[in-house]
């Protein structure tokens, strides 16, 4: 390889794309950030949350950064939220992302008053648990953790004091096959040696969501 080679960043304007249902007004006493997986879009993801939809309720899905083609070069598009490919710009990238897109839904409510909640699903997991730890926002309420685990490089020593006035959720399918019962054991372990408290929810299916299970949770 030549010596003369070298690797740049630069930083750059981006438009990124973001679904809801509800909109914020006075009335608004909630708001659900809900994060897709790998390879889905927000309106798509979103869609799943229409049974608790309510007045009071705004629910926002932001869409992952990049897209691409899930069938090689056409067909459908999914979005992803990173690879490890400059992984710490990318981690940089989407928390710096959510928080100005809460900025933005919270700018004509009264942000003292609401209730946060936040849901990540498979890839998604790790997102909102980053957006969590490092971002700047109001307090979360609940976090809801579907079918992905905390990310190994988020320090929960230093974010212990943010998560454990958290309501912690690990929700899984019994036939997920990406986060089995070992997957999800190492992951009870890993917030247990944290003193993290959580509740964990099981429900007959696979790697995907439940609008039952999703109903419950609002409800809890």
């Amino acid at each position: 390889m030549s010596e003369n080679l070298q690797t740049h960043n630069i930083e750059i304007t981006k438009t990124a794309r973001y679904c809801t249902l509800g909109k914020p007004s006075s009335n608004t006493q909630e708001i659900w950030f809900v994060c897709h997986g790998q390879g889905q879009l927000a309106a798509y993801f979103i869609k799943h949350f229409q049974n608790i939809e309510q007045e009071n309720r705004l629910i926002v899905a932001p869409e992952g950064l990049s897209r691409f083609y899930l069938d090689n070069m056409g067909g459908r598009i999914g979005a992803c939220w990173m690879t490890r490919e400059d992984r710490l710009n990318e981690i940089d990238n989407y928390v710096s992302y959510l928080d100005k897109l809460y900025e933005k839904v919270t700018s004509s409510v009264d942000d003292s008053n609401i209730k946060l909640n936040v849901l990540g699903f498979s890839q998604g997991v790790a997102t909102v648990c980053r957006w969590v730890g490092l971002g700047k926002k109001k307090p979360v309420e609940k976090l809801i953790l579907w079918g992905g685990i905390t990310p190994p490089d988020l320090d929960l020593d230093a974010t212990n004091e943010i998560f454990s006035n958290t309501k912690i959720f690990i929700v899984v399918g019994n036939q997920d096959q990406f986060a089995d019962a070992s997957v999800i054991t190492h992951e009870e372990d890993r917030l247990k040696s944290h003193n993290l408290s959580y509740e964990l929810i099981t429900y007959d299916g696979g790697h995907q969501l439940n609008t039952d299970v999703i109903k419950t949770l609002a409800q809890k």
